[in-house]
């Protein structure tokens, strides 16, 4: 076999195929999601919280450049100007984006398992029911089951 055969087989098994599609779900996913945190999320909290905005939150690590010319707490002009900073704005906002997306996903599965199991139990009644309706009867039988209920009644005692 070729190495062209070998690759062909590789991407004609059904796993590949399925990760690829899980990924491509995946990034549509999180497109999603980043525009629910961004346009929906993110402005209800900084509504309930005051404008909250976390970008700008860094801490200097190094000096101003000479001919620097803008705000010294502005985030993206001084990452810009090459100062050297920690941003942990950002960082807190990636976290709230993953809290964000764990909570949905989390709700979404939830979901789809309560629909599942909702599914499965009614799929298990269905198929005793119609098993309890198929199952025959023997005349005799439930004759006898009627002497005996009629025994029960008389307190076991023969009829006269």
């Amino acid at each position: 076999m070729t190495l062209v055969d070998d690759f062909k087989k590789f991407i004609a098994r059904g796993n590949v195929l399925d990760l690829a599609v899980g990924v491509m779900i995946g990034a549509a996913f999180g497109k999603i999601v980043t525009a629910l945190t961004e346009n929906m999320i993110m402005p209800i909290i900084g509504w309930a919280f005051g404008d909250i905005d976390f970008s700008n939150y860094f801490v200097r690590l190094g000096s101003l450049p000479a001919d620097y010319q803008g705000s010294p707490t502005d985030y993206a002009a001084l990452k810009a100007a090459g100062v050297a900073m920690i941003g942990y704005g950002a960082f807190i906002t990636q976290i709230i984006n993953f809290l964000i997306i764990a909570l949905v996903l989390f709700l979404l599965l939830r979901s789809v398992n309560t629909l599942i199991d909702r599914l499965e139990q009614e799929k298990k009644a269905a198929a005793a029911t119609a098993t309890a309706e198929e199952l025959p009867t023997d005349p005799q039988l439930d004759v006898l089951k009627e002497i005996l209920e009629q025994l029960k009644k008389d307190g076991g005692r023969p009829p006269a």
